[in-house]
């Protein structure tokens, strides 16, 4: 898994990329969103380069679908950058913490109007982070409305957008933006098993063997009981896809089993949590 250089850069990222280091002098407050299930592999690394003099509030979205526990260390590490938040859109107590600390953000420039006798102005803040992190879904959160496009693929959104809805705060949606290569493959596969990159960027067989692999160790008795499978099916890899596919009703028309549908039935439920809540990154 150490090749390098995975390239997924559409034309629009690039425009929009140069279109938000243009919109930075505007802003007050940046939210960073990362996935909680891979809160290393789905930060681009050049954003926070150019992020780095902002304040920044680190918002790690899809909380629920990882064990509290296991995200303890990434936020405390995060901390040394800005704010940080673990966050679920549909958790009422997150979104009042996230609007407590845009304010915290824009303390100075509280007090730069206040001391120009000026009426507190609207907080500006841009809102970035890769695909399919959940930038919209955490803007229509805050406004209390379908205010942001949204939908679950990498990529949906392609354009900037105000969204004036808030007396406090002028939120700007940004698309998602990549890196234009990723020169270590692990991060790319990472990325693709949250669904974060398409899946037809790696060979989905190879992503679901990495992702067998990485999962097998610690978590044998969740897949076995999401899937109904005995012992023997973890004798090997074929076992395992054949278990998985007769426990799912895969088959060709042969008789044999539907392989290729295993593979994609078992990202994509992964994609979901509906085998095991875990982060797939690890502190170096």
């Amino acid at each position: 898994m150490n090749q390098k250089n995975i390239h997924w850069y559409p034309g629009h990222m690039k425009k929009a990329f140069q279109e938000l280091e243009g919109r930075l002098k505007l802003i007050d407050v940046v939210i960073e969103i990362c996935d909680a299930r891979a809160p290393i592999s789905s930060r681009n690394p050049f954003l926070s380069q150019i992020l780095q003099n902002k304040k920044k509030v680190i918002v790690l979205s899809k909380k629920d679908m990882v064990e509290s526990s296991l995200l303890s260390p990434f936020i405390d590490a995060y901390k040394k950058e800005g704010l940080v938040l673990p966050f679920g859109i549909y958790t009422p107590s997150d979104i009042k913490k996230l609007k407590i600390l845009i304010e915290e953000s824009a303390i100075e420039k509280r007090e730069k109007e206040k001391r120009k006798g000026l009426k507190p102005q609207p907080i500006k803040v841009m809102v970035v982070g890769i695909p399919n992190v959940g930038k919209s879904s955490l803007i229509n959160a805050l406004v209390g409305k379908e205010s942001a496009s949204k939908a679950n693929k990498p990529g949906h959104t392609r354009a900037q957008q105000w969204i004036r809805s808030l007396k406090e705060f002028d939120l700007l949606d940004t698309p998602g933006i990549l890196p234009p290569h990723y020169e270590d493959k692990l991060i790319a596969t990472h990325l693709a098993w949250i669904g974060a990159i398409p899946e037809e960027i790696l060979p989905i067989e190879e992503l679901f063997d990495s992702l067998i692999a990485f999962l097998l160790p610690k978590y044998q008795k969740e897949i076995a009981t999401r899937f109904h499978l005995e012992e023997d099916s973890f004798s090997s890899l074929t076992a395992l896809k054949e278990g998985i596919a007769k426990s799912r009703g895969l088959l060709l028309k042969e008789g044999k089993y539907d392989l290729d549908a295993v593979e994609k039935v078992f990202l994509k439920e992964f994609k979901e949590g509906k085998i095991v809540h875990t982060i797939v990154d690890t502190l170096c």
